[in-house]
């Protein structure tokens, strides 16, 4: 069996679309090495990576690594690939001096490698991200435990915009909430959800694979009584209502169905918007004003913005 591996020299910034991009074309995994993992002053006092070595990262900036198996449909897609990533600068997403570029690698290569880069991430001072692979002993009593083997699904934890809707539901999931994750990837953030207390969660994906493996951590999180999984296209066709939804998703996507999710919300209901670049922060937040939703609070990690909006009464 042959596999190819897309390596994309890019910047940090447009990690979070090339990586949906890839993904959507049909790879079957995806590692990151990112320069900023050997300087980033947070890292050593949470614990999140270590033992890094800096012959396994580049220079400056990037690189994303995209695996696929060696078809002559894949050959015949990759110019189409590489026009896409190249085409995000045209939503002013900024790619740097990206370099593309296919080589051949064997499938034992693929499956193992990003895991390198993926250690436990606390993301909050209560809430840590912990691959199925590590043994992890928590450091309090209190300490909230995600175990989680994301697969090619998106969402490890590491990501800054993943940090910001968790430490988002840790300020708002109430116990006996009822929460929508939209476009849940790995399900991390409908396991954080059910672990914060939530009565049920409904967790949406479009792609096949994300949903198989959502479903498979929230059972290995033992959260299946609370969180039901479906394939579906955001929130079309959804009739239940929620206290909470969150959608870690690229802000293109966002401003597509503000007016479904205030039609899914409750009164006083709050959506938590994320996977927003800075320059796209506006765009986003006129988009939920103009569907009726208030946009009361911000956050943001470097360049990326999570977006609090509440539905009135």
């Amino acid at each position: 069996m042959k596999w190819s591996e897309i390596e994309i020299h890019s910047v940090n910034e447009a990690v979070e679309p090339i990586t949906y991009a890839l993904n959507d074309s049909g790879a079957s995994g995806v590692s990151i090495e990112d320069s900023a993992d050997l300087t980033r002053e947070h890292e050593d006092r949470f614990g999140e990576i270590y033992d890094l070595q800096a012959a396994d990262y580049p220079a400056e900036g990037v690189i994303i690594k995209a695996y696929f198996l060696t078809t002559d449909d894949f050959l015949a897609m990759v110019p189409e690939i590489e026009a896409r990533i190249r085409g995000l600068a045209d939503f002013d997403i900024p790619l740097g001096d990206l370099t593309f570029q296919v080589n051949e690698v064997n499938d034992e290569e693929w499956a193992t490698a990003w895991k390198k880069y993926y250690h436990p991430v606390k993301i909050t001072d209560h809430i840590t991200v912990v691959p199925t692979w590590e043994d992890y002993t928590p450091e309090t009593d209190d300490e909230m435990i995600i175990e989680l083997d994301p697969g090619m699904a998106f969402g490890t934890g590491t990501h800054p915009t993943t940090q910001l809707c968790v430490q988002a539901l840790e300020k708002i999931v109430k116990p006996g909430d009822e929460v929508m994750d939209v476009g849940t990837g790995s399900g991390v953030l409908s396991i954080a959800s059910a672990k914060l207390g939530a009565k049920s969660v409904l967790a949406t994906d479009l792609d096949e694979v994300a949903v198989r493996a959502a479903r498979e951590n929230i059972a290995q999180n033992h959260c299946e009584n609370i969180v039901t999984i479906q394939q579906n296209d955001l929130l079309k066709g959804i009739t239940q209502k929620a206290d909470v939804i969150v959608a870690n998703i690229l802000a293109e996507v966002i401003v597509l169905f503000p007016e479904d999710v205030h039609a899914a919300l409750k009164p006083n209901g709050i959506f938590i918007a994320s996977g927003i670049i800075e320059p796209k922060r506006e765009m986003v937040t006129e988009a939920l004003i103009e569907a009726g939703l208030t946009v009361y609070h911000t956050e943001q990690i470097t360049d990326w913005v999570a977006i609090y909006a509440k539905r009135g009464e």
